[in-house]
């Protein structure tokens, strides 16, 4: 039987978390922005504001637990990319 270890990355391959997060939280708010515009493939369907409201929330939190070790110019960008879906979000709900 094969060792678990042994399909493990190594230390030296394994990206920083920081990086890693990022990814996660933009990936996060571009799938958010794709469910607020409710487009599909060229088709117009009606945006999926449960499911972007659900992706907006898991990006914010992930950001608040990463924001603090990101450099400066990158956490204003994502504060801005979060910020811009927020407000979209509010005014597809018409809030």
């Amino acid at each position: 039987m094969p060792s678990l270890m042994a399909d493990q990355p190594n230390a030296t391959t394994v990206p920083p978390i920081e990086i890693v997060m990022s990814e996660v939280v933009i990936n996060l708010a571009y799938v958010a922005h794709a469910h607020l515009r409710g487009a599909e493939e060229g088709q117009l369907a009606t945006p999926r504001l449960a499911d972007a409201e659900i992706a907006i929330d898991v990006a914010a939190r992930a950001y608040e637990r990463i924001a603090a070790r990101l450099p400066a110019d990158e956490r204003a960008e994502i504060a801005r990319l979060l910020i811009d879906v927020r407000l979209t979000y509010v005014k597809k709900r018409g809030l």
